[in-house]
């Protein structure tokens, strides 16, 4: 029969004790954080083609991220293979939001857009998705005139707003570079003009670094309404379109999470990094390295990943 010393079991115990306080301490030190808001990542770092899901699905699920954004058109695509959701639920990764390009400009087309990313909605849903990320239509910037397309694209995203919401899907505003929503005026105007109660706001925050904005003080300005952000550093680089992993840049983004974290919204952070596009020449590192930096980055800023 095996017998144990008190001395032995002294040991046990402090080694358990040990153990648990180590444990203890690591929980707590994310709670001391005060870090409430969780991490995903967008698939745009591995390209924008259907069948590049699948790889993007596979690293950010095997990193520990809590959520992913696909494409609407990618979801549309993979229903006929079966559905998105199927390689999601393979890799325990949820459906967070998909982005969506519609064309906001041109009222002729207008009930056609809301079908179509109403259509995209129903998919997002069907893979356990929360956000359609709406993606305003390229325009040639240096002839563009906001002023004369404003009120087109206002009431396309009302309309919009309205269908997607209808559907239990919150739909939010994207402003892009190169689009007919590109510039901190034009952000402005338009969401401040839009119906909120219907359309939310979801900012690129390195796009509007690399716009010339303070992305600080356009998210304060709009903090209570964004449900969705595209968190982007910029350094004016020759890759990543002149984006970079996070922390490597000059977006204050320590300064972006406290507002996103004490606004109190239901949303992720959701991390991103264009590819060199359409310029396709190599990248410095993989898509797995640069959202490993960006997860190590955000990991000492109190963010916990999956296990």
């Amino acid at each position: 029969m095996n017998t144990i010393t008190r001395r032995d079991f002294s040991k046990t115990v402090a080694a358990g004790v040990g153990a648990i306080a180590a444990a203890s301490s690591a929980s707590s030190l994310f709670a001391q954080s005060g870090r409430r808001l969780k991490i995903g990542h967008t698939g745009i770092t591995w390209g924008f083609q259907p069948d590049d899901a699948s790889q993007a699905i596979k690293d950010v699920g095997s990193l520990g991220y809590w959520g992913y954004e696909s494409f609407g058109n990618v979801l549309e695509a993979w229903e006929a293979k079966g559905g998105l959701d199927k390689v999601l639920q393979a890799n325990k990764l949820p459906l967070r939001s998909a982005y969506c390009s519609v064309n906001l400009t041109d009222a002729t087309k207008r009930k056609d857009e809301v079908a179509k990313i109403a259509g995209w909605a129903k998919l997002i849903k069907k893979c356990g998705g929360s956000i359609a990320v709406v993606g305003p239509n390229q325009v040639p910037r240096a002839t563009y005139d906001f002023a004369a397309n404003k009120a087109n694209i206002v009431a396309a995203l009302n309309e919009i707003g309205k269908a997607v919401t209808d559907l239990g899907i919150t739909p939010v505003l994207h402003q892009h570079t190169g689009t007919c929503v590109e510039s901190r005026d034009e952000t402005y105007a338009v969401v401040q003009a839009m119906d909120t109660r219907v359309m939310k706001f979801g900012p690129d925050v390195g796009q509007l670094q690399k716009g010339g904005s303070d992305p600080v003080k356009v998210v304060s300005d709009f903090k209570s309404i964004i449900h969705h952000v595209h968190m982007k550093d910029w350094n004016g680089g020759a890759d990543w379109l002149g984006y970079c992993p996070l922390g490597q840049g000059k977006v204050n983004i320590s300064a972006l999470l406290d507002i996103f974290e004490n606004a109190g919204n239901d949303m992720m952070i959701m991390v991103e990094l264009d590819p060199n596009l359409p310029d396709p020449k190599p990248l410095p590192m993989t898509p797995l390295a640069s959202a490993q930096i960006a997860k190590d980055y955000l990991h000492k800023l109190g963010y916990a990943f999956r296990v």
